[in-house]
C-alpha cells in the first residue's frame, strides 16, 4: 500500500501576479498621456481666446475721441489796456544816524512789529560824544561868567571915563574885551547845540506810525552818517504806481475806472485812478499814474507787482471762447466746433483777449456753438468724437477799493 504524502493543495491568495501589474500600468500611462495632452490643449484653447478677446477688432482712427466741450458765450466785448506796475506805501523811511559814527547798542524791533511815531527803534554807543557835550557845556559856562565880569568892568570903566579918571582908549580895551568873550560864549553855545545833536542822534526814533519791513543792523555793529538800520513803512493807503505809453495819456486821465491785479495774494481790487503826471518820461516817453488803495487792515504787501487793467473805447457784440480752447499764431486763432459728432476746424482772426477769454465777430463765430475744451491736439477736420461738457472752473469775486477781501 502506497502510503506516500499527496502534495499539499495550492491556495489562492486573491494577489495578482508581478506580470498582471506591469500589465495593468502599461495600460494606463497611455491614458494619462492622453488626459493631460486634452488638458494642456484646452489651457492653450483657453488662453488664446482670451488673448484674442482683447484684441480690439476697431481701427482706432474710426472710433470716436473723447473730448470736452464748452458753448461759446455771446457777450459784449470792450478793449482793455493793461499796465504791470509796483505797490508801493504811501510813506517809507530807512532809519539810521545822520551826524555820527558809533557802534550799534540795541535794535528793539523787528520785521513786521507795529510802531507809533517817536517810539524808540533803536541805540548808538555814545559815550564819547556825551563826554564832549559835557565838556563844551562847562566850557560855555566859564566863559559865560568870565564875560559877566568883564561886562561888569566895561560898565565901571566906562563910568570912570566920563569923571576923567581913564582914557577913552583903555575904556574901549575893556569893552571890546566884553564884546569878544560875548562872541565866544556865542560860538561855544552853537558848539553845544551841534554836539547835543550828536547825542540826539543816538537814538533813533519812529517818523511815523508804520511797520518795520527792514531790520539791517544788530547789536555790535559799526554804523556810520546815511547808514540804513531799520525800515518802516506805512501801508494804511497803498499806491499802486505804474507808467503807460504816452498814446494812453487820455485813457488815463484821473477817476477812469480801474481793476487792480495783486500778484502776491491773487486778488483784485476795483478802484480809479488818482493821480496822472503832466508830461511823460524823456527817455522812455511813458506817462506815470498812480492809484491810491485804501489798506487799513495791512492785507496789500507792497514792493510787489501789480497789473492795472483798464477798459478803453465803448463796448461792441461779440462772441467769447476760453483761451485754453484756442490756438494762437499772430493775430490768427485756430479752434474746432462740434457738430453732431463731428469736430470742424477754424481759422479765425480774433478781435482781442480780456481776461481769460478771446473774443471774435459774431458773424464768424455763433454764439451757443460748442467748442472744443480738451482733447483738440488730437483731432483733425472731420474726426468723430464723444463730447461732454466741461466742468465749470470757480472764479474770485473781485472787490472794491476799501473793501476787505473775506
Amino acid at each position: 500500500m502506497d502510503k506516500s504524502v499527496p502534495a499539499p493543495m495550492l491556495r489562492d491568495s486573491g494577489r495578482p501576479s508581478t506580470g498582471t501589474k506591469v500589465e495593468n500600468r502599461s495600460r494606463r500611462v497611455p491614458v494619462i498621456i492622453g488626459v493631460g495632452v486634452v488638458l494642456v490643449l484646452a489651457g492653450g484653447f483657453a488662453l488664446v481666446h482670451r488673448a484674442d478677446s482683447k484684441v480690439n477688432k476697431v481701427a482706432l482712427a474710426s472710433a470716436p475721441k473723447p473730448v470736452t466741450v464748452v458753448a461759446a458765450k455771446g457777450q459784449p466785448f470792450r478793449p482793455v489796456h493793461s499796465y504791470v506796475g509796483t505797490l508801493r506805501p504811501w510813506v517809507e523811511a530807512k532809519v539810521g544816524p545822520q551826524f555820527i559814527s558809533a557802534y550799534v547798542e540795541t535794535v528793539l524791533v523787528r520785521p513786521g512789529a507795529v510802531v507809533k511815531k517817536g517810539q524808540v527803534l533803536a541805540t548808538l554807543d555814545c559815550r564819547y560824544s556825551n563826554a564832549e557835550t559835557a565838556a563844551i557845556g562847562s566850557q560855555a559856562k566859564a566863559i559865560a561868567s568870565r564875560q559877566v565880569a568883564i561886562a561888569h568892568e566895561a560898565a565901571r570903566t566906562q563910568s570912570l571915563l566920563d569923571g576923567g579918571f581913564v582914557s577913552a582908549n583903555e575904556a574901549e580895551l575893556v569893552t571890546a574885551r566884553s564884546a569878544a568873550e560875548a562872541n565866544e560864549l556865542a560860538a561855544q553855545e552853537a558848539n553845544l547845540s551841534k554836539t547835543t545833536l550828536d547825542v540826539n542822534d543816538c537814538i533813533l526814533r519812529a517818523p511815523f506810525d508804520g511797520e518795520v519791513s527792514l531790520r539791517l543792523v544788530d547789536p555790535g555793529s559799526f554804523v556810520r552818517p546815511s547808514t540804513e538800520m531799520i525800515g518802516v513803512v506805512d501801508r494804511n493807503t497803498v499806491r499802486m504806481t505804474a507808467d503807460a505809453p504816452e498814446s494812453d495819456f487820455d485813457a488815463i486821465a484821473p477817476g477812469a475806472p480801474v481793476t487792480v491785479h495783486v500778484v502776491a495774494t491773487h486778488l483784485d481790487i476795483r478802484a480809479s485812478i488818482t493821480r496822472r503826471a503832466p508830461s511823460a518820461d524823456p527817455g522812455t516817453r511813458t506817462v506815470h499814474f498812480e492809484i491810491d488803495l485804501d489798506d487799513s487792515d495791512r492785507h496789500i504787501p507792497v514792493d510787489t507787482t501789480g497789473e492795472v487793467h483798464l477798459p478803453v473805447g465803448q463796448p461792441v457784440p461779440a462772441t467769447s471762447v476760453p483761451l485754453s480752447a484756442v490756438t494762437t499764431t499772430d493775430q490768427k486763432v485756430t479752434l474746432y466746433s462740434v457738430e453732431g459728432d463731428v469736430a470742424h476746424r477754424h481759422t479765425l482772426v480774433e478781435m482781442g483777449e480780456v481776461g481769460p477769454d478771446v473774443f471774435f465777430p459774431p458773424n464768424a463765430l455763433q454764439p451757443g456753438t460748442m467748442i472744443v475744451l480738451e482733447g483738440r491736439s488730437l483731432l483733425k477736420d472731420g474726426d468723430r468724437v464723444a463730447a461732454k461738457p466741461a466742468q465749470p472752473e470757480p472764479t474770485a469775486p473781485a472787490r472794491s477799493a476799501g473793501q476787505t477781501s473775506q
